[in-house]
């Protein structure tokens, strides 16, 4: 006998990564909220790496910070080591990565939502969701009944989850938690589309029974750059992870038992990460590679946990004991937890607006692996996302929409809407045509202004905001008004850095320019330098290296902008536009761009197609 639990908002089934944000979002706004998850030692478990961040990834956690979200500031309180990627290439493509203390974010992030004001976190299982009216209905499994105006499913890997361990499989979430068994049949009844994606994790292992000795040793970078625009206490390094590679033995293993594998034998019908391989599929994929490297990492300081970053498998547990023992310092290594592939549910991101929201199920949103992606990161970017909207559409505001030039949020969100995901999307810098302007060094000057403008930017924290963008503008002035005699000092300090002495008075700002040349090097004569944080001089130094690249990716955002704006109506059959291919008016009619640049984004709509397009439109604005 079902019973009425009450009536909120705002309803979030999940609280991994994409649930927790999408729940402060929504309650930070104004809105009463219920985040739903199975088990309550679940909330914010990172069951693959204990890390923050990464190559493109760190840009989406600065991103969620400046809009006011929350993972950057968790990870800061959980940093363990701290290391900036890419450091070798232009600033484009910096990105910061953190090993975390896996358990001390889990409790972090739960007590956040358990003190949030508007937010009840309740461990229950959804079964089932249905319409009445304008407003939803979730029943749980002990027969509760909540009421809201707007649901986000962040169901991450446990809708549908299925665990495979060679020939053993069962039906299980992440780390051994239940399973969303009876939910996928309800989303299913409302029309909504389900597909099956695959994803693992290596083994975590005994650090007492890891020889170290002649490992590599990998340090962390100093000094600790936070992840958050609020972090103002100095972070410190408190772990090294280490690097081994595995060789001829361990991939004799693997060939030996790749029949064992239900990757291979056919037993998992799940689509894998394209960017992710499992051990065994690296071996396969790539058999003339002599060994591949691995990451041992710390789950954080008060485990003995060991992470093997690199070492997914799905392989039976005496394969996985094998072939660990045959790579060096792991001889003798004892496994703690077994290594294993999941399978799960998820929905086609073509279903969904900008704005996270089903199209034909107004009120509805998706987030995080349950939209097709992977990763901590971009689950936690969608979750903030359609956190703020469903929050704006009860309160009968507009939707908050990212484009590309925006953001790496815009991008990924455009990409998973447009394009789809064929298997788990995951973000890259490559996947930005604008990422000399979208660095994560600026991720405040471009989004910090629309959380403020939203209401998740507190008033200490916009202050503090324009007070570094106000340095920036001075210092901005004082390198184009400092001039440098072309005195022996200097030129020592140019040729030293392997570009030409100078002759005449030379402004700051020029010598800026100069690729070999940054503010430390002329530290020695630059008296008249400010007492600025870093990171106003970082700015100042991208802008002034990279301003004619910078204009001229600008020009291209202005153009793409001015399609943007170019809207095309959400209720047209396609099929019906003369002068459209089959293709493309078959694409056109699943995804329903919403402006003429999404449409050119569709796979399969070709620049013709959007000739007849804009000729169509100019016919019916006409």
């Amino acid at each position: 006998m079902t019973y009425n639990a009450g009536t909120v908002d705002v309803a979030v089934i999940g609280a991994g990564h994409a649930g927790i944000e999408a729940g402060l979002a929504a309650a930070r706004l104004g809105c009463s909220t219920v985040v739903f998850t199975i088990n309550l030692d679940a909330v914010g478990n990172c069951p693959c790496n204990p890390s923050i961040g990464g190559t493109a990834k760190g840009h989406l956690v600065r991103e969620i910070d400046a809009l006011g979200g929350e993972m950057g500031k968790t990870a800061d309180a959980c940093t363990i080591q701290s290391r900036m990627l890419n450091l070798g290439k232009g600033p484009a493509v910096h990105s910061l990565r953190a090993q975390i203390d896996r358990n001390q974010y889990a409790r972090t992030m739960k007590h956040k939502l358990e003190t949030c004001p508007n937010l009840l976190l309740r461990q229950a299982e959804v079964v089932k969701l249905e319409q009445d009216g304008g407003d939803w209905l979730l029943t749980t499994r002990l027969e509760a009944v909540y009421r809201a105006k707007a649901v986000i499913i962040a169901t991450g890997t446990f809708l549908g989850g299925k665990v495979f361990v060679g020939d053993v499989s069962y039906e299980s979430g992440p780390d051994g938690m239940f399973p969303a068994a009876f939910l996928p049949d309800s989303l299913k009844d409302l029309g909504i589309a389900l597909r099956r994606f695959k994803t693992g994790t290596p083994a975590r292992v005994l650090k007492s029974s890891i020889d170290f000795t002649n490992l590599e040793v990998q340090q962390g970078d100093e000094p600790v750059v936070p992840f958050s625009y609020e972090t103002e206490e100095k972070l410190e390094n408190k772990a090294v992870c280490h690097i081994s590679w595995t060789n001829e033995a361990t991939h004799q293993v693997i060939k030996d038992n790749i029949h064992r594998s239900p990757l291979y034998g056919g037993e998992i019908q799940g689509i894998g990460p394209r960017y992710c391989p499992s051990i065994e599929d690296k071996v396969v994929r790539f058999p003339e590679k002599e060994r591949h490297q691995l990451f041992i990492e710390p789950c954080g300081l008060d485990t003995e946990e060991m992470y093997l970053q690199g070492m997914s498998s799905s392989l039976p547990e005496d394969v996985q004991v094998d072939f660990y023992h045959t790579i060096p310092g792991l001889e003798h290594v004892q496994l703690m937890r077994t290594a294993y592939a999941i399978e799960y549910d998820c929905c086609d991101p073509r279903e969904l607006t900008a704005a996270l929201e089903f199209r034909e199920l107004p009120g509805l949103y998706g987030a995080g692996q349950f939209n097709g992606s992977s990763g901590y990161e971009e689950a936690a970017a969608q979750g903030l996302v359609a956190g703020i909207n469903a929050a704006r559409k009860v309160q009968g505001k507009e939707p908050v929409i990212l484009d590309r030039a925006s953001s790496y949020i815009g991008t990924l969100i455009d990409d998973l809407i447009t394009k789809g995901a064929s298997d788990p999307y995951r973000m890259m810098t490559s996947r930005s045509e604008y990422r000399l302007v979208l660095r994560q060094d600026n991720a405040d000057q471009r989004l910090t202004p629309l959380g403020w403008e939203i209401g998740l930017i507190s008033a200490k924290r916009w202050a503090k905001f324009q007070e570094k963008e106000a340095q920036k503008a001075a210092e901005q002035k004082r390198a184009q008004n400092t001039v440098f005699s072309p005195t022996e000092e200097l030129n020592r300090i140019l040729v030293s850095r392997g570009t030409s002495p100078v002759n005449t008075g030379a402004r700051l700002a020029d010598l800026l320019r100069r690729p070999q040349i940054t503010y430390q090097d002329l530290a020695p004569i630059d008296t008249s330098r400010p007492n600025y944080p870093p990171a106003v001089f970082e700015a100042v130094e991208i802008a002034l290296k990279y301003e004619g690249y910078i204009k001229r990716q600008l020009a291209d955002i202005e153009e793409m902008r001015r399609v943007e704006r170019k809207k095309l109506p959400l209720t047209v059959d396609y099929s019906q536009v003369k002068g459209l291919r089959l293709e493309a008016a078959e694409k056109l009619n699943k995804v329903k761009p919403e402006n003429i640049g999404q449409a050119g984004r569709i796979s399969g709509v070709s620049p013709a197609d959007i000739s007849v397009l804009l000729i169509w439109l100019a016919g019916r604005q006409g």
